[in-house]
């Protein structure tokens, strides 16, 4: 084997975040960069005429939809549990299409960069006609997918909280000597994949468990940096009364 082929890349080359519009935050959209056009079930991509292609996924993320995961039946004494009942509830906000709209706009304007002119002949999906919000919609019903990591059903806060289901220490409210530490008690849904944080919960709760204080210098060691004009631009830079509604 000569390692050079299509399978000696797991194809995420790079990735990135960025704003959908000035006065959001924090960047809420992700994208991944791939070298190579692909569906998850292998057929959905349209060939191309030279054979080559490029691709990015993009993600809409700190979605307000909120789905449940139910109980279906009593726990029986002896035999299996039913399964529970689970309802991710999808695309039920309005925020998401729109946030998902600004997604595919922002990945378009980046593969029309003067720097990749020479790389980029033509779009495949969704392609140059789908331009209006109701065209980008319905690409949007027809080729949305779950990228699996769904989180937060045990989310963690007070026991005032009537949603909370463990405190900030992974220990269910009103169970003695039980605990949940993994992504569900994720009291948001982070920005970005779920890996990073669940080790992260993970290493909190076991100094819980082991009684291990917090270093002396730990909230220098957690400041981020936030663009003082987040709530006027929608990235470092650009004329402060710009809008993507203005773009495109």
């Amino acid at each position: 084997m000569a390692g050079d082929g299509l399978g000696a890349t797991n194809h995420f080359e790079a990735g990135g975040f960025v704003r959908s519009r000035p006065g959001v935050e924090y960047p809420d959209v992700q994208l991944h960069f791939l070298p190579v056009g692909l569906s998850y079930d292998g057929v959905s991509v349209a060939p191309t005429s030279t054979g080559h292609s490029c691709q990015m996924h993009v993600g809409f993320n700190r979605s307000p939809s909120r789905g449940h995961v139910h109980a279906s039946a009593r726990l029986p004494p002896t035999g299996a549990a039913a399964p529970p009942k689970v309802r991710f509830n999808y695309m039920a906000h309005e925020e998401d299409w729109r946030g998902f709209r600004s997604a595919l706009r922002i990945a378009r304007e980046i593969a029309k960069q003067p720097s990749l002119a020479a790389y980029i002949t033509r779009e495949i999906a969704p392609g140059d006609a789908c331009e209006r919000d109701a065209d980008l919609d319905a690409y949007l019903v027809e080729h949305l997918e779950s990228a699996y990591h769904p989180c937060g059903t045990c989310r963690m806060g007070r026991a005032s909280d009537p949603h909370a289901v463990v405190d900030g220490a992974g220990r269910v409210h009103g169970v003695a000597n039980l605990r949940v530490v993994d992504a569900s008690i994720f009291p948001s849904i982070p920005n970005g994949n779920l890996n990073g944080p669940t080790i992260m919960t993970a290493e909190k709760v076991a100094d819980h468990v082991l009684g291990t204080a917090l270093p002396a210098d730990h909230a220098a060691a957690a400041a981020t940096w936030t663009d003082p004009e987040w709530r006027t631009r929608q990235r470092e830079g650009e004329p402060l009364t710009r809008t993507w509604d203005r773009v495109f």
